[in-house]
């Protein structure tokens, strides 16, 4: 069974870090994109950054640039999402998927599992 479980998620202060870690089951990540996601209450889901198969690209959230790290540990099957200097606005529940919104620009190298999500880890940020 193919599985995504999110994990690292808190409350933290403002300004503060939380290192947020996606771990799959059943299936090697480091063979898909996947791609971190937020959605806060009474307001739609958000891609807040990416990380492709093969060359490792990453993209961000213009909200999120500077602050927020994707990466990968192929040891532990994991992609991790380090967030810096946290504000209220960060306030979500944080997902991962093997997808990203936007999708990177297309070439056939990219791999995509479609419709697989995690649960969700809930981030609070608190002034």
């Amino acid at each position: 069974q193919l599985q995504l479980v999110e994990s690292g998620g808190g409350v933290v202060q403002s300004g503060g870090s939380l290192r947020l870690s996606c771990t799959a089951s059943g299936f090697t990540l480091n063979y898909y994109t996947v791609g971190w996601f937020r959605q806060a209450p009474g307001k739609e889901r958000e891609g807040v950054a990416c990380i492709t198969n093969g060359l490792d690209e990453t993209s961000y959230l213009d909200s999120v640039k500077g602050r927020f790290t994707i990466s990968r540990n192929n040891a532990e099957n994991t992609v991790n999402l380090q967030m810096n200097n946290l504000a209220r606005e960060d306030t979500a529940n944080y997902y991962c998927a093997t997808d990203c919104t936007p999708r990177p620009p297309y070439d056939n190298t990219k791999r995509y599992l479609p419709g697989l999500w995690g649960r969700g880890t809930q981030v609070t940020v608190s002034s």
